[in-house]
């Protein structure tokens, strides 16, 4: 696997179109999410991407985009995905371990936040985060605020 953390402006245009491809395959296609993905927020984030090498062409598995606290403000994680094809090899736990790792080292006083679908409840919380708000629908999805101390 070939981990890559790349700001908007790194990003090649296959990059971001291959980002931006698998994202709507996972949160609009999968998940029946009819929703605007391309938000404008992506030039402000650094986008951390694990990319599958060992095929003539490299594809994308799996996937999270981070913005970085300052001192007024949390980090955030967010768009966390592991692509179809991908899933069931840990990606997810070394993908948000890696972008927890990200967060803690350019904000080291911030904690960090997510907006986790509630199903994922569990998950998160084995990395450490704890509930910060009650279940709410985002996208006429269950989602519940979560936080990670630093």
């Amino acid at each position: 696997m070939n981990w890559q953390l790349k700001s908007f402006p790194q990003l090649s245009t296959s990059e971001l179109y291959t980002i931006l491809k698998v994202r709507q395959e996972v949160f609009v296609v999968e998940q029946t999410c009819p929703y605007l993905d391309a938000d404008g927020k992506d030039p402000q984030a650094l986008h951390l991407v694990a990319w599958d090498a060992s095929s003539a062409q490299a594809e994308l598995c799996a996937y999270a985009r981070i913005f970085i606290g300052d001192a007024h403000t949390s980090s955030r994680i967010g768009r966390v995905l592991t692509a179809n094809h991908a899933r069931g090899r840990g990606l997810g736990r070394e993908l948000m371990q890696r972008a927890i790792t990200i967060c803690q080292q350019h904000a080291k006083t911030q904690p960090i936040q997510i907006g986790a679908q509630v199903y994922l409840r569990d998950f998160y919380q084995s990395l450490g985060f704890i509930e910060t708000s009650a279940e709410y629908l985002e996208d006429d999805i269950p989602h519940v605020d979560m936080e990670r101390a630093v």
